[in-house]
């Protein structure tokens, strides 16, 4: 069976629709506006890139408001990607919750939002140890039926909730935080299983947060008030300073190859066959035609192994 993203086009990079909705709250990286989040979408498009992966959590639903009104008059041109099981409660307060009538609720809201009949790979966000992974994905497989979305995946999701969903219907995609410094646990237990299964791999965090491109080290203490990353404990929390130092032993080697650390990050990710997809947010027309520049020079094998040796301390 192919490989499902594998199928979409030459391009193997999805936009990440976290980078679209800042100002909304929950899960963003900075104020944009919404004249421009569309026209950026629109460039992205005319760029080459044909996945758009968003969730309700990104911009309390903004993301996906915003996606809907940029591709409504050609959404059969794009493939679109949303997500179940991140919620809030009327004071923006965030809940991991698969109840499958939760479930339910955020695939008919997002089908709104998105202004579509249909989306195109619909996924579990998060697992959540309260509810059994089989009895929401009953929900999106019913949703499959009715032809409300077209294919099941799970994100940042294990082997044995992967069989365990596979009980009920086939999971085409799973997604999760893969990148040059975080790749271990997807590389040596994900990756024989998908393989073995047929699916397709995306990769969130491709890019670390900034840290890979050197928009954030350790000099960086300040974020805009609506970019998580100014509270969220997940960031404000973790020791960094591995990461840091390697990207200062990096800087040399990838001045030497005439490459940046943009290129760096999506060589690395690339170079694996397992994966198909790697997501790449952008909140500026700059970054963006840099992303699509990388796309196309990306580090030869020996240089990606070279990259690898100066920076295995801070590997994980």
């Amino acid at each position: 069976m192919t490989q499902l993203l594998k199928s979409l086009g030459p391009l193997k990079i999805a936009f990440g629709g976290a980078a679209i909705s800042g100002e909304g709250g929950g899960y963003g990286f900075g104020e944009i506006s919404e004249t421009d989040a569309i026209d950026l979408l629109l460039d992205a498009y005319e760029g080459g890139i044909r996945i758009f992966d968003t969730a309700p959590i990104y911009g309390f639903g903004l993301s996906e408001i915003r996606m809907g009104k940029a591709f409504e008059n050609m959404r059969e041109k794009v493939f679109l990607v949303s997500k179940s099981g991140v919620t809030w409660h009327e004071n923006k307060r965030v809940d991991m919750n698969n109840n499958p009538k939760i479930a339910e609720k955020m695939i008919e809201q997002s089908l709104r939002d998105l202004k579509t009949d249909y989306i195109d790979l619909y996924m579990v966000h998060w697992p959540d140890s309260k509810v059994d992974i089989r009895k929401t994905v009953e929900v999106l497989s019913k949703a499959k039926e009715q032809g409300k979305i077209k294919h099941i995946g799970l994100c940042n999701t294990f082997v044995e909730d992967l069989n365990k969903a596979f009980e009920v219907d086939r999971i085409e995609v799973v997604q999760s935080e893969f990148n040059f410094f975080t790749n271990k646990f997807v590389r040596e237990e994900l990756f024989p299983y998908l393989n073995e299964k047929h699916m397709s791999f995306m990769s969130w965090g491709t890019l670390d947060k900034g840290i890979l491109t050197g928009r954030v080290d350790e000099k960086r203490k300040t974020y805009d008030k609506s970019d998580c990353r100014s509270w969220a404990p997940w960031w404000k929390d973790a020791d960094n300073s591995a990461k840091f130092e390697a990207m200062k032993n990096l800087w040399p080697a990838l001045d030497k190859n005439h490459h940046t650390g943009l290129e760096m990050a999506l060589g690395y990710n690339l170079s694996f066959p397992e994966l198909s997809v790697a997501i790449c947010g952008a909140k500026t027309s700059d970054q963006l035609q840099s992303l699509l520049k990388a796309a196309h020079n990306l580090p030869k094998n020996e240089e990606l192994e070279e990259y690898v040796a100066l920076a295995k301390p801070a590997q994980k």
